[in-house]
């Protein structure tokens, strides 16, 4: 029972709302679009034009819709950046099945990409996610090569052997491990997405320059983001938010997360 709930909590997800607010609360304009993955899903999202010539995707937790970051998406395009902000499969608006730990995170983020350079004429990519959306955001930028950058706040685990990086030794982290190893297995038998690759391999396999933004108050993510760094030292960085809890980096510091975050993305998108 321990190991099958939260297998079937993440793999069959309930419907969630997108809500009243939309980008013109923060004062942008914005359009409605939709675009489909390579396996027919069917995605809703908002894109905000930009003037720097770069755009960022950005990709929301579980059991949440694009309206939670509209916050993040105010404070890019403030700094000239084209923001798509999309619902993930079976949330908010968009179609499909959902899968709460980002099963599906690469082919949505890659049609997302398809989007905003071949549609909206971007010329280079980054993808900023916040906990699931993050997870999602390292995955893809190891399975498309047009992914110049990503910002992942909050990310943890979406496979058994994120979870082994920040589990325990002892006979307590075993039987974590075997347990996980269980619930693992059977949410890839209740959803039809493809098991992703670990973060750490994700990381390692695309290279791609990548921030890592924990919370400092959750001790889970700060080991997470190491382990991930440790996988790839040359391309990933770790920023720990004093005092943030999980993706409350811009709402704890918001002059910082807004330097920190802006001039990552201008020093690898716009140099």
């Amino acid at each position: 029972m321990w190991t099958a709930f939260p297998a079937l909590v993440a793999s069959v997800v309930p419907p969630t709302t997108l809500g009243g607010r939309t980008p013109a609360a923060y004062g942008l304009a914005f359009s409605d679009v939709t675009y489909q993955t390579t396996d027919g899903a069917r995605v809703s999202a908002w894109w905000v034009p930009g003037t720097n010539g770069a755009g960022v995707v950005v990709r929301h937790g579980s059991g949440s819709t694009r309206t939670s970051t509209l916050a993040q998406a105010a404070v890019l395009a403030r700094h000239g950046y084209g923001v798509l902000l999309t619902d993930a499969r079976g949330h908010g608006r968009s179609g499909g099945d959902g899968m709460d730990w980002g099963w599906f995170g690469d082919s949505d983020v890659v049609a997302a990409v398809t989007y905003v350079t071949e549609v909206a004429g971007v010329r280079r990519v980054a993808v900023l996610g916040l906990s699931m959306g993050g997870e999602e955001a390292i995955g893809a930028a190891a399975a498309d090569p047009r992914i110049d950058a990503v910002v992942a706040e909050g990310a943890t685990a979406r496979t058994a052997a994120d979870r082994d990086r920040i589990l325990p030794r002892g006979p307590n982290g075993w039987l974590q491990r075997e347990l996980d190893r269980v619930m693992f297995g059977l949410a890839g038998l209740l959803t039809d997405a493809p098991r992703p690759r670990s973060l750490r391999e994700s990381a390692a396999r695309s290279g791609v320059p990548t921030l890592l933004v924990a919370a400092g108050t959750v001790a889970d993510e700060i080991e997470a983001a190491r382990a991930i760094r440790d996988a790839a030292p040359d391309s990933v960085d770790v920023w720990v938010v004093p005092g943030a809890s999980h993706t409350d980096g811009l709402t704890t510091a918001p002059t910082d997360w807004e330097s920190h975050v802006t001039a990552f993305l201008d020093s690898t998108l716009l140099s």
